[in-house]
């Protein structure tokens, strides 16, 4: 039997202890041993301050089971969340710790039945857990009445904020009686929590618990230092060398989440980006694929993955170093559980070794450096991995039909053995190429900005990259992410993946591209009547590269009047000017329109 003493010690009553035993707890956490004396008493708010996965939902859910009377008409607790999912794990606790006494516990949160949530507030619910939008539309509809209200409570508070919530909260709070207490847990404390707290709290008590790495014993937490531009490389490596890569990859936001994940797609893994601007059905989806395995990656921000539940996980990638030690903590705690293994890998550029250092001095966690693993080092693995792969597909009972086939074939064939590799081949295809591998530079940051763009454009030659000048500019509305994308859109067979060390200038561009690829553009580009819109760069383009690459002094002195005159002056030639091919009209010809349409209104 469970020895529950510690808790009855902190005042809990005999139900709710034997809804502990249930559930199988031993003894409180911290947060729960520091929480639950405090909110036992009368009138006392508190703000707890505790990392993901100690316990802080049965902290200020157990007071509020023994505080609140239950069987009330109007709810007596209101918790806001800032995901759905997290929403519905809260709920599911209470329900498990409330034992026998009679509490009805509401879930409401958007893209579920409203029907269904109208027909359960007007019965009558006690406690109220849902996420700061449907609650708000509750309250405006008039459905969802406050007035009986003791807790309101903000699980989540920093996430809440940071997904935008901040005017939904202060309305909500704002339409809740002066008399109820107020309680607020989070992972991290920014000041626009404190902020929140002063303006609708009391005297509140602030509890923290000691930032310690509770993943480390299960979790071989590693750093590679790479530049910006060879994440991705080095992350098609690491997962092409795992054997069951299951894991999330965290991005800073959500536009390279999406960036990374249809790059992933792309290249044949099964990967899906999950963040803030999907609606909460697409989420849903999302977050049911990758707990059934039908995904092996997801790609996400902090905020969207706040509240997820996957178990299993074998990897968790930090794309983009986290601001706060804090984060990283949550973030590497979501593998290595259940006294399973797991491994926590984060990409560190030279500029953020400081950063880096912190983060590992706070935490103090052991990260050990490794180096991103060479194509040779890959190809081993995956020789591995089919082997594995060949040996199961072997033990299994073939069909009788296949054994005659593979029987002809053999009699025939005089070379049984190349007949085999053969039929390996037509399976994995390109599975061992080490050309599909790009190379790594030096994560040096001082060589690499030491480096001229002819010096840069000789590396690209002597690794079977062609560097191509491009007749459009900044001028032309070029930008490195249209540019890839307008030349991935007109020629087929090239990818966005194959377009490296783009550069774009005022009136010219540069960008690097495999032979093959290259081969493809120019053919593509190639303009016999005159002067094609992509070329292979020379060195007097190169010499125009490096010049432009410098700030002119003299254009900085430049007046406003003159800067307008030369753009008034600045015709671009042909009609080809977009790379789609589409025609573009000069800049006078803009501002005639736009005099006439003037004339025309007045």
């Amino acid at each position: 039997m469970n020895n529950l003493e510690e808790f009855k010690n902190l005042g809990l009553s005999d139900k709710t202890i034997e809804a502990l035993k249930a559930k199988g707890f031993t003894e409180p956490t911290e947060i729960q041993r520091l929480c639950i004396p405090l909110l036992l008493q009368d009138n006392t708010e508190v703000i707890g301050q505790a990392q993901t996965g100690t316990g802080k939902t049965a902290a200020f859910a157990l007071p509020i089971i023994e505080t609140i009377e239950g069987k009330a008409k109007l709810p007596e607790a209101l918790i806001l969340c800032p995901t759905r999912e997290l929403a519905l794990q809260v709920a599911d606790e209470i329900k498990s710790l409330k034992g026998s006494k009679e509490i009805e516990v509401l879930t409401v949160y958007g893209g579920a039945s409203m029907e269904t949530q109208l027909k359960a507030l007007k019965k009558g619910v006690d406690v109220v857990v849902g996420t700061p939008g449907r609650v708000l539309d509750h309250i405006k509809r008039g459905t969802l009445k406050l007035g009986n209200l003791k807790f309101a409570v903000l699980d989540e508070a920093d996430e809440m904020l940071d997904m935008g919530f901040i005017e939904d909260i202060e309305a909500i709070l704002s339409e809740t009686p002066e008399n109820k207490r107020m309680l607020m847990f989070s992972a991290t404390m920014p000041k626009p929590v404190l902020s929140i707290a002063e303006r609708f709290m009391h005297d509140y008590q602030l509890v923290r618990t000691e930032l310690k790495d509770i993943s480390s014993r299960n979790t071989h937490q590693i750093y590679f230092e790479v530049r910006e531009s060879d994440k991705l490389e080095a992350l098609t490596r690491i997962i092409d060398r795992e054997v069951g890569f299951y894991g999330v990859i965290f991005c800073r936001t959500k536009v390279q989440c999406e960036e990374i994940a249809n790059k992933l797609i792309s290249r044949g893994y099964d990967a899906q980006a999950l963040h803030g601007d999907l609606s909460q059905r697409e989420r849903e989806v999302v977050i049911k694929r990758m707990k059934e395995k039908h995904l092996s990656i997801l790609v996400a921000t902090d905020v969207a993955s706040r509240g997820l539940d996957i178990h299993e996980l074998t990897h968790v990638i930090n794309y983009s170093i986290p601001e706060d030690p804090e984060v990283y903590i949550h973030r590497v705690g979501r593998t290595g559980r259940a006294g399973k293994e797991g491994t926590a890998i984060t990409f560190i550029t030279p500029r953020e070794q400081r950063r880096f250092s912190f983060i590992r001095k706070v935490t103090s966690s052991e990260i050990e450096k490794q180096e991103v693993p060479t194509p040779e080092e890959v190809i081993a693995a995956k020789r591995v991995k089919i082997m594995s792969d060949l040996k199961e597909k072997i033990s299994a009972d073939p069909k009788e039909d296949y054994v005659a086939i593979a029987y002809s074939l053999l009699k025939e064939e005089k070379d049984p053995l190349r007949a085999f590799a053969a039929l390996i081949g037509s399976i994995y295809k390109d599975e061992l190429d080490k050309s599909q591998y790009k190379k790594i530079s030096s994560p040096s940051e001082k060589g690499e900005r030491s480096k001229g763009r002819k010096e840069k454009a000789k590396e690209a030659e002597g690794s079977s990259l062609v560097r191509l000048f491009v007749a459009r500019g900044r001028r032309d509305g070029l930008t490195k992410k249209s540019l890839a994308q307008g030349i991935c859109a007109e020629v087929s067979g090239v990818k966005d993946e194959d377009l490296t060390g783009i550069e774009v200038m005022e009136n010219f561009s540069f960008l690097n591209a495999p032979e093959a690829a290259a081969e493809k553009i120019l053919k593509h580009y190639s303009n016999s009547k005159g002067r094609s819109i992509i070329t292979k760069a020379h060195e007097d383009e190169l010499d125009r590269e490096e010049k432009s690459s410098r700030p002119d002094k003299a254009e900085g002195r430049m007046g406003r009047r003159e800067r307008r005159r030369r753009k008034e002056e600045y015709q671009p030639y042909g009609q080809d000017l977009r790379l789609d091919g589409s025609p573009k009209p000069s800049i006078n010809k803009k501002r005639k329109e736009k005099t006439k349409s003037k004339k025309k209104r007045r």
